[in-house]
């Protein structure tokens, strides 16, 4: 039987929720890591991803300048970087000069990859829509990378940011 409750109400039975880092250039060339919620693959053929990205956050403008975008699947002992890259604005702070994490550089496009990552997949910007306060952006997966010594994907498992692996 189902009780019908406000939204705010409902949406917290969500968890656990998985979780990415989206990386892109801002016009200085500077890598700008953003820890999002909100993703899915959007295509099998071609190879797309989607993540929806605050509409007054830092990393809109990354990703309008770079048009492309790296999505990280982070290892559960990534939870302090995950915790950093979302807590902080890439207009105020180089997070990657703050936070010691351990990058490369992308293969097919400008970005960077996280090292210690499960997976990290390379996009080109293919389409952007808005939806209410975020923008919903939509890549094209050109290459993708997985972590040989493997690791458990690290995920949202409750609220108020606790992240933990699921079994």
């Amino acid at each position: 039987m189902q009780k019908q409750v406000d939204y705010s109400g409902a949406v917290r039975t969500k968890y656990p929720e998985q979780l990415v880092i989206a990386i892109a250039k801002d016009k200085d060339g500077r890598a700008n890591p953003v820890t999002l919620g909100w993703t899915m693959i959007a295509s099998g053929k071609p190879p797309m991803m989607a993540i929806a990205v605050a509409s007054k956050h830092y990393s809109v403008e990354c990703i309008n300048n770079s048009k492309c975008f790296t999505v990280v699947f982070p290892s559960s002992e990534m939870a302090d970087a995950a915790l950093f890259f979302g807590s902080k604005s890439g207009r105020s702070v180089d997070k990657f000069a703050e936070f010691d994490c351990a990058t490369e550089p992308g293969k097919e496009i400008d970005s960077v990859l996280l090292t210690d990552a499960v997976a990290n997949f390379e996009c080109t910007l293919e389409s952007q829509l808005p939806a209410g306060d975020h923008i919903i952006f939509v890549g094209q997966v050109v290459c993708s990378h997985i972590n040989t010594a493997g690791g458990k994907r690290l995920y949202t498992v409750g609220p108020g940011h606790k992240l933990g692996a699921c079994s």
